[in-house]
């Protein structure tokens, strides 16, 4: 059985689109999935990125792609009264109802549709204290234990190679993007191409570079 570290951020509705489709992508597998909150804005930070909600053209493009992917898979999904929004008290919460640093599927669903089902304000107060009481969470979300767990796990995505939302890490291998879900397949069956490409790719040359 294979063991996958899911990454993942609630503010981003491609984490939300492979969080969906991730059991009918990997049916049939033997694998197990452990959920790990972390904040994406801390992994923009790190490599210098701007986020796509923050290129204007990138951003219409996004909504446009993210809404079509859930149409033409099925997946039930509205984008929230605004975007993007602080995400801080829901991956908090997330990881108080958990422990070292995970949650649980059951959880992470509960978070991900308060957010892209609804089309409601995923950060009001209200609905946040709501989504708190229907979850129970055990720890208090706003405790330094719960905030250092939250900078952990990003701290650890950076050291492990992370750059966005959502990603798979499996073995020593990391896959990114929803649409890395077959690839992620791929390699769980065993398929040669991992064997005799997948070095060599990443370790193409790099010729030109910035003035």
């Amino acid at each position: 059985m294979k063991q996958i570290t899911f990454y993942l951020d609630f503010i981003s509705p491609y984490a939300y689109l492979a969080f969906e489709k991730l059991p009918a992508a990997l049916q049939g597998l033997s694998y197990a999935a452990d959920y790990k909150p972390l904040l994406f804005a801390g992994l923009l930070k790190h490599h210098g990125q701007l986020g796509p909600a923050e290129i204007a053209p990138k951003r219409e493009w996004t909504y446009r792609q993210v809404l079509w992917q859930a149409h033409s898979q099925g997946i039930p999904m509205q984008m929230p009264a605004a975007h993007p929004f602080n995400p801080l008290a829901l991956l908090r919460l997330s990881l108080a109802c958990g422990k070292d640093g995970f949650a649980s599927r059951y959880v992470c669903e509960t978070i991900f549709r308060h957010v892209w089902r609804g089309g409601a304000d995923a950060a009001e107060a209200q609905r946040i204290e709501a989504l708190k009481q229907s979850l129970l969470p055990q720890r208090d979300p706003g405790s330094e234990e719960v905030k250092a767990q939250l900078k952990a796990n990003t701290e650890e995505a950076i050291a492990r190679g992370l750059f966005g939302v959502p990603a798979y890490a499996v073995d020593d291998k990391l896959f990114w993007g929803f649409d890395a879900l077959p690839m992620l397949r791929a390699y769980l069956e065993g398929d040669a191409w991992f064997s005799q490409a997948w070095d060599a790719a990443g370790n193409l040359p790099a010729n030109q570079r910035k003035k």
